[in-house]
């Protein structure tokens, strides 16, 4: 059984979904947990009561992680409560519909601040504590949609691709300082952000498109997550691990 005793993992986006997923199975491998949350703090809280059953310690912080000063914050509360960080999980991001030649830069930016951004303010300010440490995961939850685009999401595919270019940049300057970077792309997963498009007969043709046939849990991708803040990923440095059911090969 994969253990994670006496490590750290701040985890943005944990209130729900593949985050919350993330943080419960961290947190029963033995992990103490910082979550970061949007909006619904009940949400946080839920998962937070379901970390302390695990028997370990979770605090919860309301950030906008496209903001330098929200980040800057949820980091000093995790440092302020255990004193050090050692795995750091991108997960927090979003996936609205937006058509070429219809989409607003509102639009736009709003995407690619808060899926890539968000992500790299993340990753500036823990990596110096990481490296100070000489140890330390950063796991960064991308899409397929990063490896082959989608069609009216172009904001949100280039946005997921980007984080891949970042994780294998990254990776290359942290492994020296025991930092393994990488990424996990998720296909479908089954999540409240994708509720609407899972409904009736659209969920049936999207697993039918899927060689394993059906859409994977956030408790699958979390798995993946777990796996590589482990110990047993010791010398994987950059990859992109696909969970998707076959749904995408590459």
């Amino acid at each position: 059984m994969i253990r994670l005793e006496n490590k750290v993992a701040l985890v943005t986006g944990g209130s729900r979904g593949i985050g919350a997923a993330i943080c419960r199975q961290f947190a029963r491998a033995g992990a103490s947990i910082s979550l970061t949350y949007a909006a619904k703090k009940r949400s946080a809280e839920r998962c937070a009561r379901d970390v302390c059953n695990a028997g370990q310690t979770c605090i919860i912080t309301k950030a906008s992680i496209s903001s330098p000063h929200d980040v800057q914050k949820a980091v000093q509360n995790t440092l302020k409560e255990f004193g050090r960080i050692d795995i750091l999980v991108n997960n927090a991001g979003i996936w609205k519909r937006g058509e070429i030649g219809k989409m607003t830069e509102r639009q736009w930016d709003e995407t690619l601040d808060i899926n890539l951004k968000g992500t790299f303010l993340f990753c500036n300010i823990v990596a110096p504590i990481l490296k100070k440490q000489r140890w330390g995961r950063i796991i960064n939850v991308s899409s397929t949609a990063g490896q082959r685009g989608e069609a009216y999401y172009s904001h949100y595919a280039a946005s997921k691709a980007g984080m891949i270019a970042f994780t294998k940049s990254i990776a290359v300057e942290l492994a020296p300082y025991n930092i393994n970077v990488n990424c996990i792309a998720p296909g479908w997963v089954d999540t409240d952000m994708t509720a609407n498009a899972l409904r009736g007969t659209k969920r049936k043709h999207i697993e039918a498109s899927i060689p394993r046939g059906k859409v994977a849990t956030a408790d699958d991708i979390a798995s993946a997550a777990l796996f590589l803040a482990s110990d047993l990923a010791n010398h994987i440095v950059g990859a992109t691990i696909n969970v998707n059911g076959g749904g995408v090969l590459i």
